[in-house]
């Protein structure tokens, strides 16, 4: 069987158009199966809440959801940790990982073990989204058959992006959005031969959503009112706002995982983090989960329910409301925090559509207090969805285009443009990359559009290691040299000792005057002609440090060295032409 699978996967890959094909019709696979997961995906989490909470009204207070977040963090942490036995949060910064230092390789777990861990948070109260790990599924399963027809590097990544789009497409059933999400987000080069995959699998994404959970979509809204250009100071000035808020979601986030990340004992971070949240959504109910229940209700100007759920009371009063809405906005961010950081599964995605909604309702009422042109609220809040995830995500055009499709149509595209690019603009100044990435380009790990940069972050110096220098005892002699050099093709020779400790180099030319005096062979030590190189490479440090060393010395070979200890040299020429072998396979159409 397998010698059949090796024959028939080089015959579809014999040439570029059987390449081609196989890479559509792998598309139009990827779709269907990834818009299958989403579809999964919300209907499990659905039923799933449906069940646990049978009986039980969040106005009455009951006592049971202080204790339902503890339990579905708690169950998938033990999931995670004792039946995958690997981390499977944040599923995008995973992907753009893979994409940026593993070719485009992700875990097979990774097709099921998100969707599993997001079910148990989510469902539980988790105050996170289900698009991180449903995108995660998705380019997990792209990245599958791309590993299963040992498809190359690039072609890998088109098949990750390919995922996304079509699990993207699926839970919002908004196919634009979700090419525009891989082109925007992942980096997927925007090239007709990505393109078409991108869009194949999001179109049927999007189908098999159609098919299986009707034409409704996530949000649906008629709008009662267009866009006036006398609104749009207003449009510009929420861009602005929700810039700043995409600042506090994105850094406010981070800190509190990064302090939990310090607990070392993974039930008590799960405790504290359960409790934390399980306490927060006892006080304001509108927490739980991925809330677009309650953002819905808030758009439709249902109110007073929502308000009447809080331990706050119920009041008519606008200024009363305001203060809600902050509270809403304030503990948010904390609870979709706390739940990733005590051990949670879930995404950013649903958060940021989340803050922006609700932000854009508090800026419209803030706004139509004053004496001045009143704004629409609905508007607003749609708009103001569209600038958090700009902000948030680094991605104007997604957020755009998904506000678009779910409004069905783009009566509010000018408004969106503005609020979304300005909200970019806005947190490009305080913060140049998104939520997902900064971690990533902290580490040097970042995949980006630049071709060149990406290129060598995709180089790994392990790969382009030569060890096939002669070394030399640093007791050594003239005459113990003159003998490592008959045998080598080199013309530097590492001196080392017997535990491998570095101590430098003698390069041949150096001491070609003294090569044939024998008489010199017994009393000229090694030590007497090494030198110590000037710049030394780090195995793990980027190549686009060792690119830089290489400009900067004018060398031919490095020598690289791990705690003192030689491992070999990388060289001028092997990595120039790796380096273009590379480029030349990202730039082919």
């Amino acid at each position: 069987m397998t010698d059949f699978r090796a024959r028939l996967i080089a015959r579809l890959l014999s040439n570029t158009h059987r390449q081609r094909q196989l890479v559509l019709v792998l598309s139009i696979i990827i779709g269907l199966v990834s818009g299958l997961a989403a579809v999964v995906l919300k209907n499990t989490v659905f039923y799933t809440h449906d069940l646990i909470t049978n009986g039980f009204k969040f106005d009455k207070s009951n006592y049971l959801f202080l204790a339902f977040p503890f339990i579905g963090i708690l169950l998938t942490v033990i999931f995670a940790t004792y039946l995958i036995r690997d981390n499977i949060g944040h599923g995008v910064s995973r992907i753009l990982y893979a994409i940026s230092r593993n070719n485009g390789k992700l875990k097979k777990h990774n097709m099921y073990s998100s969707m599993v861990g997001s079910t148990l948070t989510v469902a539980f109260g988790g105050s996170v989204g289900l698009e991180a790990p449903i995108v995660l599924t998705g380019s997990s399963l792209g990245s599958y058959f791309g590993q299963l027809f040992h498809l190359n590097r690039k072609t890998m990544m088109i098949l990750v992006g390919a995922g996304a789009s079509g699990a993207i497409a699926a839970i919002f059933k908004a196919p634009i959005a979700a090419v525009v999400f891989s082109l925007e987000v992942l980096m997927i080069d925007l090239t007709m031969s990505a393109l078409i995959p991108l869009l194949i699998s999001s179109a049927t994404g999007a189908m098999v959503a159609y098919f299986l959970m009707g034409s409704g979509v996530l949000f649906s809204f008629d709008l009662t009112e267009g866009f006036y250009l006398r609104h749009l100071p207003y449009y510009a000035g929420l861009g602005l706002l929700t810039g700043l808020v995409s600042l506090y979601f994105s850094r406010f986030s981070m800190y509190i995982e990064g302090q939990m990340k310090k607990v070392n004992n993974w039930f008590v971070k799960v405790l504290i983090g359960g409790v934390a949240l399980g306490v927060m959504i006892f006080m304001l109910p509108s927490l739980y989960g991925e809330g677009y229940e309650f953002l819905h209700q808030l758009i439709n100007h249902k109110v007073d329910a929502l308000v009447n759920e809080t331990l706050l009371g119920h009041t008519t009063n606008v200024y009363f409301m305001l203060l809600f809405l902050v509270l809403i906005l304030i503990f948010k961010v904390v609870a979709m925090a706390v739940t990733n950081g005590s051990g949670g599964v879930g995404g950013v995605f649903a958060p940021s559509l989340f803050m922006g909604g609700v932000f854009g309702i508090f800026y419209a009422k803030a706004v139509n207090l004053l004496p001045i042109i009143p704004v629409p609220e609905k508007n607003m809040a749609l708009v103001g969805m569209a600038g958090v995830m700009a902000g948030v995500m680094h991605a104007p055009l997604t957020g755009i285009f998904l506000i678009a499709e779910f409004t069905g149509g783009y009566a509010l595209f000018t408004p969106l443009i503005v609020t979304a690019v300005i909200s970019y603009i806005t947190i490009m100044y305080f913060e140049p990359h998104s939520i997902y990435t900064k971690r990533l380009a902290a580490r040097g790990e970042l995949f980006t559009h630049h071709k060149d940069k990406s290129v060598l972050q995709m180089m790994h110096i392990s790969n382009h290691l030569e060890t096939n220098f002669k070394t030399i005892n640093k007791e050594g002699t003239l005459g113990d040299l003159v003998k490592v050099i008959a045998q080598s093709e080199r013309n530097v020779i590492p001196v080392i000792d017997e535990e491998k400790t570095f101590y430098g180099i003698v390069f041949i030319n150096d001491i070609r005057t003294i090569m044939f005096q024998p008489e010199l062979y017994e009393t000229t030590l090694v030590t007497d002609l090494m030198y110590m190189p000037d710049t030394l490479v780090d195995p793990d440090e980027s190549m686009e440090e060792v690119a830089r060393k290489f400009q900067e010395t004018s060398h031919y070979n490095l020598p690289v060295i791990k705690d003192g200890k030689y491992m070999g040299f990388v060289s001028r020429a092997r990595i120039f032409s790796a380096y273009r072998k590379l480029l030349k396979e990202f730039s082919e159409e």
